[in-house]
C-alpha cells in the first residue's frame, strides 16, 4: 500500500482543515486506517482510527468533538476532518493503514504498516 497525505496548512487558530489521504495497491476496502501527528521535539501520537468499512472510529480524547475521520473506500481514501484548531494542534500528520484484514482500527503506531509520508499543520494564535 502506497499512502499520500495531502491538505495541510497554515490556518488561524479557531479554524478548520481537511487532510486528505489516498492510498494505492493492495485493495484498500479492506483495511483499516488511522492517522498520527508528531510535533516539533515530541513523539509521534495517536489521532484517529477508523475501521475497514467505516462503521467504527475512534479519537484521542483531546481531539473528540472537534476532529472527524471518514473514508471513501472507492475513492481510495481517507479524510480527517479538524476543526477548532488549537496552536497545540500545529504537527505533521500522518496517514497510515494496517496490513490485515477487516480491522477494526488500531490506536498505536506500531500497528500499523504502511505510513504516508505527512502533511504539515500550522495552527497560529
Amino acid at each position: 500500500v502506497q499512502l499520500q497525505a495531502f491538505g495541510g496548512g497554515l490556518v488561524q487558530a479557531g479554524g478548520s482543515l481537511r487532510l486528505s489521504c489516498a492510498a494505492s495497491g493492495r485493495p484498500f476496502s479492506s483495511v483499516a486506517m488511522g492517522w498520527f501527528r508528531q510535533a516539533p521535539g515530541k513523539e509521534r501520537e495517536f489521532v484517529a482510527t477508523i475501521s475497514w468499512n467505516g462503521e467504527r472510529s475512534y479519537y484521542a480524547d483531546s481531539m473528540k468533538g472537534r476532529f472527524t475521520i471518514s473514508r471513501n473506500n472507492a475513492k481510495n481514501s481517507v479524510y480527517l476532518q479538524m476543526d477548532s484548531l488549537k496552536p497545540e494542534d500545529t504537527a505533521v500528520y500522518y496517514c497510515a493503514a494496517d496490513r490485515g484484514y477487516y480491522g477494526l482500527g488500531y490506536i498505536h503506531s506500531y500497528e500499523y504498516d504502511y505510513w504516508g509520508q505527512g502533511t504539515e499543520v500550522t495552527v497560529s494564535s
